[in-house]
């Protein structure tokens, strides 16, 4: 698995990089950064494409198509981008910093989280109209979408709204762990990584009703001697081989997983960088992986933030059913 950085010409990425996402249909990859900017980087050209520049730390970002995109801001704001025209606009706010952004092309929202303890949906077509809010007990952490269902971490739980009924929770599970991201797995349950280092696996419709999922460690092999594991910054389900799926820590390891054989499958060599973000293009040949600081530790290094792309090749996937079983 050969990895390639992204080169940044003129301008290169000058603070953490808070997230990065490819386009539905194209290798275009969105990238939000505490360096205020917002940037898109056309992979199969390696040219960036659009900048744009505010004032504030953007701690997320997502698209709307090919042609727009969201990102969500410390000033509290919610910014929409042109991606064409180069323009922006800022179109919301919360009462606090704004921490996730998520668009549903089912529904045509846009919905948003922040330090508020609210979650917020807006209509994209008015990109003015706010059609519901509801309000939880701690700062929305995560939030990720799956058709018409609205994930979001909340300390340890994990509540699931439908978004053409948006006003209450249908779903509320208590976790065991400290939720840093919530992911969703295809339609069969999500994902859950914890500042501890611990990965949780949740099943919508168990085959067995007393195992509705599982909990691990993800432990590098170079740390398994370690009881104190650094937290799980994200994770991404492969779009080509089911059950595959990758997390990415904030001690700079990338790690391959086999949901169904319960094994790890491969560790990527240790970053320079915690894992700030991952992203895998629609057809999951390409991984990009945004090696960053987080500012989650006092004593992380600020090196510069690099974004690597990782061929997932047929030869690495071959071995997808080898590998060590996980340590609960």
């Amino acid at each position: 698995m050969n990895g390639r950085c992204l080169k940044f010409d003129g301008n290169p990425i000058q603070d953490a990089i808070s997230r990065i996402r490819f386009a539905p249909a194209s290798n275009n990859l969105l990238i939000s950064s505490w360096d205020t900017n917002l940037r898109l980087y056309d992979v199969d050209g390696s040219k960036l494409t659009f900048e744009a520049s505010g004032n504030a730390e953007l701690l997320d970002c997502c698209f709307q198509g090919e042609a727009a995109a969201f990102s969500t801001g410390s000033d509290c704001s919610i910014t929409r981008y042109d991606l064409h025209s180069g323009t922006s606009k800022i179109f919301g706010n919360h009462d606090d910093l704004a921490t996730c952004v998520e668009y549903s092309d089912e529904t045509g929202q846009v919905i948003t989280g922040g330090w508020d303890k609210k979650i917020k949906c807006w209509d994209s077509r008015s990109m003015k109209a706010l059609t519901c809010v509801n309000t939880v007990s701690v700062a929305v952490e995560s939030m990720s979408l799956s058709g018409y269902t609205a994930m979001v971490a909340v300390g340890s739980s994990v509540n699931m709204y439908d978004l053409r009924k948006f006003n209450t929770s249908y779903y509320s599970k208590r976790m065991d762990i400290q939720i840093k991201c919530i992911r969703p797995y295809l339609d069969q349950g999500f994902a859950a990584g914890s500042v501890e280092g611990r990965v949780a696996l949740k099943y919508f419709n168990p085959s067995n009703q007393n195992n509705d999922g599982f909990a691990f460690r993800c432990i590098p092999k170079a740390m398994e001697k370690r009881h104190n594991m650094p937290a799980v910054n994200d994770i991404v389900f492969s779009p080509s081989t089911d059950g595959a799926f990758i997390t990415g820590d904030n001690d700079g390891y990338v790690t391959i997983w086999n949901a169904q054989s319960k094994k790890r499958v491969f560790e990527m060599p240790k970053f320079e960088n915690s894992i700030a973000s991952l992203a895998y293009n629609c057809g999951g040949q390409l991984l990009a992986v945004a090696s960053s600081y987080t500012y989650q530790e006092a004593n992380e290094l600020e090196l510069p933030p690099r974004i690597y792309i990782h061929e997932m090749n047929d030869q690495h996937m071959s071995s997808f059913s080898a590998g060590e079983g996980f340590k609960a």
